[in-house]
């Protein structure tokens, strides 16, 4: 049984069961029903029976302590990844970055999770696991609580493993139930979700009541090279992408992002950052769309023959977009030393310290 759908599980008990598991679990992040002191004694033996509180997994730590890396065992034996990023400049502010798939259909050229092919969607119970894990780990981790006050999530991205609007209905789901403020109370505004490019899944999130944010992974300014990169991009070109984006904007008011990820030699020249920024101004229905696209810049991780831009080429890149008009950010690579990269993992044993979270 999943934890996280326990209505008829609990029909025979007062209403207000629910609220208080729901704060055994997501505020006071317990690993075992027993710690729910709350709950009476014979539901919570049953609950240890039916929904283990376990969660498998093991950990990579870098060497700057800034990314940390979860290894998670599933039932049915698969692995996936999840990614911890804390920020130097922000000491309260830790991303947890989530997969929503095992493996991935795509097959992206530059990406170790696509190499790997699909195997299935993960459930609703197996998303949020993820984000549990990492929460129970900021309380638990003494060397961050003596660094800083605060240790909690406090953004959730859809980066990680797999395409979200493949899985739809469980990654809503999920966040559903950490944006409930009776729970673990996540703001809307602090979940994205990033996307290949699948339109149908741009549409129904614009009609979703949540402010949730959208990234694009672009990676190229024509399709061309896109459709080289990213072989969904035949299905959904980028005149397309851009078009329901700009229905996107129109119907929420929110800004989206562009990942552009920088592969050395591949589509960092400057023809490509002129196309880009010419790009960024095209399909739109007035002067305020512009300002609702950024775009982000992203050194990409060794895969393959791929390997990322040079700091001095970024630099140029930016400069040119920037002179454009385009709005213009740089995400400083994180845990190169522990194969951050979503994927690299999952396949082969690590060689790195290797931390078990009882």
């Amino acid at each position: 049984m999943e934890i996280f759908n326990l209505e008829n599980f609990l029909k025979s008990e007062p209403k207000y069961r629910l609220e208080q598991i729901k704060r055994a679990v997501f505020v006071d992040l317990i690993k075992n029903w027993g710690e729910a002191i709350t709950l009476p004694k014979e539901l919570r033996d049953k609950l240890n029976q039916e929904c283990p509180l376990d969660i498998e997994a093991k950990v990579f730590e870098s060497k700057d302590k800034k990314t940390i890396k979860a290894l998670f065992f599933l039932e049915d034996g698969e692995r996936i990844e999840s990614v911890l990023m804390k920020y130097e400049k922000d000491k309260n502010r830790n991303t947890a970055c989530v997969s929503s798939q095992v493996g991935c259909a795509l097959g992206c050229g530059f990406c170790a999770t696509g190499k790997a092919g699909f195997k299935r969607n993960l459930s609703v119970d197996e998303i949020v696991k993820q984000i549990l894990f990492w929460a129970r780990w900021l309380k638990n981790n003494e060397t961050l609580r003596q660094a800083q006050g605060e240790n909690k999530i406090n953004n959730l991205v859809f980066m990680g493993m797999g395409e979200p609007f493949l899985n739809y209905e469980n990654v809503m789901s999920a966040i559903k139930i950490l944006n409930d403020q009776k729970g673990f109370n996540l703001g809307a505004r602090h979940f994205s979700i990033s996307t290949a490019g699948i339109i149908g899944g741009i549409n129904r999130l614009a009609d979703e009541p949540l402010q949730i944010n959208l990234a694009i992974s672009l990676h190229a300014p024509n399709d061309k090279l896109r459709s080289k990169l990213m072989p969904i991009n035949k299905k959904y070109p980028i005149k397309e992408i851009l078009k329901a984006v700009d229905e996107y904007i129109a119907k929420t008011n929110r800004k989206v992002m562009f990942e552009y990820i920088m592969i050395d030699g591949v589509n960092d020249g400057e023809k490509q950052a002129r196309a880009l920024a010419k790009l960024m101004k095209k399909h739109l229905y007035h002067i305020r769309q512009a300002q609702c696209k950024f775009v982000n810049l992203i050194p990409c991780n060794r895969v393959g023959d791929f390997k990322p831009s040079p700091q001095e080429k970024i630099e140029k890149f930016k400069k040119i977009l920037k002179e454009a008009g385009v709005q213009v950010s740089q995400r400083y690579s994180f845990g190169q030393d522990i194969q951050a990269a979503c994927g690299q993992l999952a396949g082969k044993a690590a060689s790195n310290r290797i931390i078990d979270i009882e």
